[in-house]
């Protein structure tokens, strides 16, 4: 009898792409789009285990084996840097992640000196001040509204992700550097991938034929 395959799929916008990007590719995952109180989901024709995490959560579950496949944004994996096997980007869910702040402050950003930063992404946003920009920051860790910030006077400017850029521009703030783009990525724990390569590489097969 062959073992599921346990798929652990980014709670929120990503969900509905994956479960779309999962079905064309032949798998039986639809009642994820209703309001199930299930927790764990599954396709027995294909030997298909699904279940939805909290994005920060998804790289856990997939390093740790408790989960074979992930399926979650490249900022997660990015700000995570879990011990994983990214096999694909699936093309859904593009979008930036940005350093932005009110338009005053664009002055104070490009000095260098130090400045004050909002974001739930320290790790990304430590990167790229003191890599790539060369600047002295303090990092304020948010986990909600990062925009909030420069308006509450905590912080001087966000890094965040963008899609469409309308709540920035509702908030009164504007785009100094877009620091890296992030869309939709599969990953595999590396023991699955030894273990089940023929199931998971005619998996992503038809994802790419399909994408």
């Amino acid at each position: 009898m062959r073992p599921y395959l346990t798929f652990a799929i980014a709670k929120g916008r990503l969900a509905a792409y994956a479960v779309d990007a999962l079905t064309a590719a032949g798998a039986s995952c639809e009642e994820m789009r209703g309001k199930s109180r299930k927790l764990i989901f599954y396709d027995e024709e294909n030997k298909y285990r699904f279940f939805l995490a909290k994005a920060s959560d998804v790289p856990t579950y997939v390093e740790h084996g408790a989960a074979d496949i992930g399926i979650v944004g490249s900022d997660t994996l990015t700000e995570e840097q879990r011990d994983l096997y990214e096999v694909a980007d699936l093309g859904f869910g593009k979008c930036s992640i940005v350093a932005a702040g009110p338009p005053e402050a664009e002055k104070l950003y490009r000095s260098g000196n130090n400045i004050r930063v909002t974001t739930k992404y320290p790790g990304i946003a430590s990167d790229f001040f003191n890599r790539m920009r060369r600047q002295t920051i303090e990092i304020i860790k948010l986990n909600g509204s990062v925009e909030l910030g420069p308006k509450a006077g905590l912080s001087d400017l966000i890094v965040d992700i963008v899609e469409t850029g309308d709540t920035l521009r509702e908030n009164g703030l504007v785009i100094f550097d877009e620091i890296c783009q992030v869309s939709a990525r599969m990953v595999v724990n590396r023991v699955s991938i030894k273990m089940e390569s023929e199931r998971i590489n005619e998996l992503i097969k038809k994802l790419k034929a399909e994408g």
